[in-house]
């Protein structure tokens, strides 16, 4: 009697996860095209599970498949300079998300370029964000969808060409590790859109903004970047590719 109940219980488990993979069949492939390994890390948002423990680790030239639940939405970083024990507790030079392997639903230190993606039942939305600075180049790419469907990210590297007063460099001082957002650089209003600058009519591009749109057309330089920065896709797959230009 209680092998026939745990086979049934197994059966519908079975049933349930086939049910569960036909409604959202939606994927994101993490491409690490760095020379370097890049620790991704995945916030879900509020009320959404959390994926792959939150972070893990990618090494160069290699690939991660993520299955997306119906109608998750979370953001996506690399985090760069990583040493962990083997308990999963360290530090990332960039992107560090309390000193853990495993980051568990809490978000990256800043500043880390961010990827953005909220899967709905018409259509998905997705951006890639230096509204938090820089660390590494991300682009994402849909495939197998319907719509615009178009790319969205960073065709250089911003790091080579940030201003001094927004770089964190390395321990050594000998190369630029991310590009502070000149919000959290300077904490002004003209540049974090706060205050008697907290609408679009009078929060507009700055200097800094426009080195950042430069480096990533496609993605938010600060908050009320163009609108156009965000993508729309239905029922595509996206590829989310590390240091696309190299």
């Amino acid at each position: 009697m209680e092998a026939m109940l745990l086979f049934r219980s197994l059966l519908f488990l079975l049933i349930l996860s086939l049910f569960s993979l036909h409604i959202s069949a939606t994927s994101i492939t993490l491409y690490n095209k760095c020379n370097h390994p890049v620790w991704p890390g995945i916030q879900p948002g509020a009320g959404k599970p959390i994926l792959a423990r939150g972070g893990f680790k990618l090494l160069p030239k290699k690939t991660y498949t993520l299955q997306l639940p119906a109608a998750w939405s979370g953001r996506l970083w690399g985090r760069h300079g990583c040493a962990f024990d083997a308990h999963g507790r360290g530090k990332c030079a960039t992107g560090d998300c309390g000193g853990a392997l495993f980051c568990n639903g809490i978000g990256g230190t800043p500043p880390a370029t961010l990827a953005e993606i909220t899967l709905g039942a018409e259509q998905d939305f997705y951006d890639v964000s230096l509204v938090d600075g820089y660390n590494l180049a991300i682009s994402i790419t849909p495939y197998k969808g319907s719509g615009k469907c178009t790319y969205a990210g960073c065709v250089r590297d911003l790091n080579m060409m940030c201003p001094v007063g927004l770089q964190v460099r390395s321990h050594d001082n000998r190369q630029v590790v991310a590009c502070k957002s000149a919000c959290f650089a300077f904490n002004s209003p003209r540049y974090c859109c706060t205050g008697s600058f907290g609408s679009p009519q009078s929060c507009k591009p700055t200097a800094y903004s426009r080195i950042f749109k430069t480096a990533c057309p496609r993605a938010y330089s600060y908050a009320y970047d163009d609108p156009t920065s965000i993508a729309t896709c239905t029922g595509g797959s996206y590829f989310l590719t590390f240091c696309p230009h190299h």
